[in-house]
Parts: structure tokens; C-alpha cells; sequence
């Protein structure tokens, strides 16, 4: 099981069978990347490429590559633009040949310093990149230090749909420096809450006493940052490759949600805004299909407002837009839908008894 020490910064350990690394919680970590990128036995080389977007990097990319340049550590920054469509191959392809220029090799590490969409791309590119190399994830928004940068998830999209091609490559180290979450616009960092409002209702109820304090959220973001890393990280224990169907709990809200970003077109809804209205679906469906209340499900369907993420699908996107997205997506095997469920909050289960037909109703009631 994941352990966390709390000192400053809170550290959270990760054992996984092949394996094991720690996620640092705090504030003003970034200045100091290269020490705690040193204090690893697995990094050992002094050449690294730094990969973010056209937003991140003019923010924070000259604190990581000082921090690297001071330790002897030779930087090579790839900017990629901000946005869902840099998750693609031809954008890996882009980056992957600039390490190449650059002189990178096989004991060259990446750093990953940005959102959801950068950890994705640069750490599939970490994955590929001669056969792979070491990662390091510095994740910027909610959505990334809560959820995506933990766990070794890492991939692109293609027109069919979302996270389609990609690799388990575990980081060998994650600094989430909540400092970064302060520079958001706040609808990036109110996006963030449906990954930590789906976490509450997979695995912990008591976590949604403290996301219902929204005014005082900002000054509590250590404490909501490293309980929502410390679930993540004791279900990818259990279940690092899902293979088991533990870590498949983390898809809660994912299924529809995954068939709204694409039918969208990426771009349109930011990823944690497709969730939140994935996760309604899938909260009411739980109430007509599973044991959970009415009261549990408008609770966290209220949760998800107080943050102004939608509940309402646009008319203008079609069922079967989203339903071609949606049979596209790894949730499905054999062409079965595998759906998560609540039988209550923090109680949540993979059902394969969901009908196509049950979707198409749970899409229309989001109009």
C-alpha cells in the first residue's frame, strides 16, 4: 500500500512490482528540481530535454532548466502548442526527432512540465524514444497532479478516439508544486475538481467535506493534492497494468466522458468538463441500475456544480457521434461494454450489464 509522510514536502511512496517511486507534494519545488532529480539512483545522465506547451513554459520552464544547468545537467526545452491536439503521433514524432538533434540517448531523461496533455505526450515520447528513457512528471493543473501524471499512463489520441495509442511507462519521479495551480484560469483549475469529485465517489466520502468547501479550497491545496495522489497511487498498486479490474474503478464517468471530448472535437470541452458530464450519466445510472441513492447521487452532482462544471450537454452534439466515440474506447472488450458503477459513495464496482440502449437514455437525460 502507498505510505505518506507529511513533512514538508508530503511524500507520497509508490511500490509497484517492477517498480517504485515517490510523488512530492509542496510549494517552491520547482526551483529546486535538479536536487531531488540527483538524490535518484535511476537517473544517472547529464543530458535532459524539457517538453511543455506554449502556455506553460514561458511560466516556469527557465525554473527547471536553471535548477538543471546549475547541477551540470546539458537541457534541450521542446516547446509543443497548448492544447488537446499536441496529443497526436505526429506530435510525438516531432518531439522525439528534436531529442534526436539535440544528442539525447539512452541515459538522457525527459522531464514532463505542464498539464495533462504534456505528461501524456512526453512521457509516451520517454516510453518510444530508443526503446525508452526516464521521466520525470512536473504536473501544473489540477487535473495532472491529482490524476493523469501518477500511474504510467501515458499516450496520444487519433480522430477515432482518446488516449488510443500509448504505454505504461512509470515516472521515476513526480513533483507537483501547487505554486503552478495558482497561475490557472479558473475554469482550467475548476476543471480539475471532477478527477477529485471521482475519486471521493470511487474510494473516499469523507473527501467531499472537504471539496464542498469551495471558498477555502485554495488554502487546503496541499492536503487536496496529496489524498487525491495517495488514492490514485493504492489502486495503481493494486492493479498497475489493469489487469485485474481494480484500476478500471478509476474510469468512473470516463466512459461517456471519453465519447463526449471526442465528439466535441478536442478542443471544445476542456477533459475535465467531458467528465463532469460523464460522471452524471454514470452517477444516475448507478441510481437506476445499482443501490445508490438519490441523496448520494445529488450530492455529488452538486459537488460538481459549486465548481461550475457542466451538467447539461449541448443539443448540437449527437447521440451517435457519441456512441462511434465511445465503441471506439478501450473500456469495451470483445465489443462488451464494461462500465463502473456506484453501489454507494466510495463503493464502486465494474458492471458488464449496461446496454448500448442505457447509454443512449443516460445521454439524452444530460440535454
Amino acid at each position: 500500500m502507498a505510505t505518506v509522510n507529511e513533512d514538508d514536502p508530503t511524500t507520497i511512496s509508490l511500490e509497484l512490482e517492477n517498480d517504485k517511486y515517490t510523488v512530492l507534494v509542496g510549494t517552491g519545488l520547482l526551483a529546486h528540481t535538479a536536487l531531488h532529480i540527483k538524490s535518484l539512483t535511476s537517473i544517472s545522465g547529464v543530458k535532459a530535454a524539457v517538453v511543455t506547451d506554449s502556455h506553460v513554459g514561458p511560466l516556469y520552464a527557465e525554473t527547471v532548466i536553471s535548477s538543471l544547468n546549475e547541477a551540470g545537467i546539458q537541457t534541450t526545452l521542446i516547446t509543443v502548442p497548448a492544447g488537446e491536439a499536441s496529443k497526436s503521433m505526429e506530435q510525438a514524432t516531432a518531439v522525439c526527432r528534436e531529442m534526436l538533434y539535440s544528442g539525447l540517448d539512452r541515459k538522457s531523461f525527459l522531464v514532463a512540465l505542464g498539464g495533462g496533455v504534456v505528461g501524456d505526450l512526453a512521457g509516451f515520447c520517454a516510453a518510444i524514444f530508443q526503446r525508452g528513457i526516464a521521466c520525470v512528471q512536473i504536473p501544473t493543473t489540477i487535473v495532472s497532479q491529482v490524476d493523469s501524471s501518477v500511474g504510467g499512463k501515458t499516450g496520444v489520441n487519433t480522430p477515432e478516439g482518446k488516449n488510443l495509442l500509448g504505454a505504461f511507462h512509470q515516472p521515476q519521479l513526480v513533483l507537483a508544486d501547487v505554486d503552478t495551480l495558482s497561475s490557472l484560469p479558473e475554469r482550467e483549475f475548476n476543471e480539475g475538481f471532477a478527477e477529485i469529485i471521482k475519486h471521493a465517489a470511487i474510494r473516499d466520502e469523507s473527501l467531499l467535506n472537504l471539496v464542498e468547501q469551495r471558498d477555502q479550497i485554495r488554502n487546503h491545496l496541499i492536503s487536496l493534492v496529496s489524498r487525491n495522489v495517495l488514492i490514485k497511487a493504492n489502486i495503481v498498486e493494486e492493479d498497475e497494468c489493469e489487469t485485474t479490474g481494480i484500476r478500471a474503478l478509476l474510469n468512473f464517468g470516463h466512459t461517456i466522458g471519453h465519447g463526449i471530448e471526442a465528439a466535441g472535437g478536442y478542443g471544445r470541452f476542456l477533459h475535465g468538463e467531458a467528465i463532469s458530464l460523464g460522471l452524471v450519466a454514470a452517477i444516475r445510472l448507478s441510481v437506476d441500475n445499482s443501490s445508490l441513492t438519490s441523496e448520494e447521487g445529488d450530492r455529488l452532482i452538486a459537488c460538481l456544480q459549486q465548481y461550475d462544471l457542466p451538467i447539461k450537454l449541448p443539443t448540437d452534439i449527437s447521440d451517435e457521434a457519441i456512441l462511434t466515440s465511445l465503441q471506439r474506447d478501450k473500456k469495451f472488450e470483445d465489443g462488451q461494454i464494461r462500465f463502473v458503477l456506484l453501489s454507494q459513495t466510495a463503493q464502486a464496482y465494474v458492471s458488464s450489464d449496461i446496454t448500448t440502449e442505457q447509454i443512449v437514455r443516460a445521454v439524452a437525460r444530460l440535454r
